[in-house]
């Protein structure tokens, strides 16, 4: 409604009430100030809006690849009865959504230094904008809602493998429990620097040694002198270390339905 330069002059008098009364009839506001076309710095946040919403879900599912490979298999994607992982090899079960994901990621992230040049438009307006948004709004606006129900239906049919976890857990023989022993200790009275050097000292002679950390810890004279072999037990199983993660994604969450 801002006419060729911004001035509104082909309405006379009259630009800012015909303006206001065309934005009140079609339900939007108008910008307190424009030339020919609005200032694209509105359209390029929304672009970099898409471009974060996508990066974030492909963290997302960058970790679920991480946790699918063969030799960590924590997790995997759904995986139907007839789906083929790869032409060449009949025995794979790759995360392809996942990979859907991160791939079309880099895309919408693209978009963004585009859009961003289109702020620099030549006095009230030229038209290099126009072509370069006719690709970018699309392309952004369809592949970040693709992005988003692909990653909402792998996370909704995503597998866990306990067994795998726990196994993972137990490749360090004890060692990546090493904090939870130095807190215990502080509880007991041992001072914080001294606790984490007797576990540290623990852990390097238990690596070494190829042992385990219960056992490094049960040698150690000033750690039997505060913990109990069943006390050291109960330490190191990682049950027992999980702090609030539960609490914290109970709450995410009751807030996420919250906001439906």
């Amino acid at each position: 409604m801002s006419g060729a330069v911004g001035t509104q002059a082909a309405f006379g008098k009259k630009g800012i009430e015909i303006q206001k009364e065309t934005m009140e009839y079609l339900g939007i506001e108008a910008a307190d100030v424009s030339n020919q076309v609005i200032q694209r710095d509105r359209h390029a946040e929304f672009v970099m809006w898409m471009a974060n919403t996508v990066t974030t879900l492909d963290k997302i599912c960058i970790e679920i690849r991480s946790l699918a490979r063969s030799e960590i298999a924590e997790v995997e994607e759904s995986f139907g009865k007839n789906q083929v992982g790869s032409s060449t090899m009949p025995h794979k079960r790759n995360p392809i959504k996942s990979e859907q994901v991160c791939g079309l990621a880099r895309i919408v992230r693209a978009m963004v230094e585009p859009e961003l040049r289109n702020n620099t438009l030549w006095d009230e307006r030229d038209l290099t904008n126009s072509s370069c948004e006719r690709i970018v709004f699309p392309e952004s606006c369809v592949l970040t809602d693709h992005v988003i129900r692909l990653t909402t239906t792998i996370i909704q049919n995503l597998r866990f493998y306990p067994e795998n976890i726990r196994k993972n857990l137990a490749l360090l023989n004890g060692l990546n429990m090493g904090e939870a022993v130095m807190i215990e200790l502080s509880k007991k009275g041992v001072g914080r620097q001294e606790a984490h050097e007797i576990v540290r000292q623990c852990a390097m002679s238990a690596r070494e040694s190829g042992i385990h950390m219960k056992d490094a810890l049960l040698k150690n004279d000033t750690v039997s002198k505060y913990l109990t072999e069943s006390e050291i037990i109960k330490i190191m199983d990682p049950d027992n270390y999980i702090g609030t993660a539960v609490e914290q994604v109970d709450s995410l969450a009751s807030k996420l339905k919250k906001r439906k």
